[in-house]
């Protein structure tokens, strides 16, 4: 039996994590991430009590057809406030949230599949 090898099309794994920063393709990036359909940008959000609806904006602007948004809480997963999940589920997007090291390797899993999602990811140390 062969093992199917992992696509990634235009999205780029995320290689490490920690010490407050990730490393994307080869490049380290600091601080928190928004991983778009087709873009990466930095992201104030350093804890989850700084998290609203205009901190996630840029995610609620995508244009891809997103199913869910991926959300890394940082070391610990802590629920989202219920107004920030309340309009996703109005915009009809759903939230997947836990602690950054498991969004990171749920992101891996989920872009080798081709999946339509948007992650943010609070850095950690």
């Amino acid at each position: 039996m062969q093992a199917e090898q992992p696509n990634f099309r235009s999205r780029l794994p995320i290689d490490a994590y920690g010490d407050m920063g990730f490393r994307i393709g080869g490049l380290r990036l600091e601080g928190s991430l928004l991983l778009l359909s087709e873009s990466m940008e930095p992201w104030s959000v350093a804890h989850m009590q700084e998290l609203t609806i205009d901190t996630l904006q840029p995610v609620l602007s995508d244009p891809a057809d997103l199913e869910f948004l991926l959300l890394g809480c940082g070391p610990t997963m802590v629920r989202p406030p219920t107004n920030v999940l309340d309009h996703f589920q109005s915009a009809g997007l759903g939230i997947e949230f836990m602690d950054t090291g498991a969004a990171c390797r749920l992101y891996n899993l989920l872009v080798s599949e081709g999946r339509s999602f948007a992650a943010a990811m609070i850095a950690v140390e």
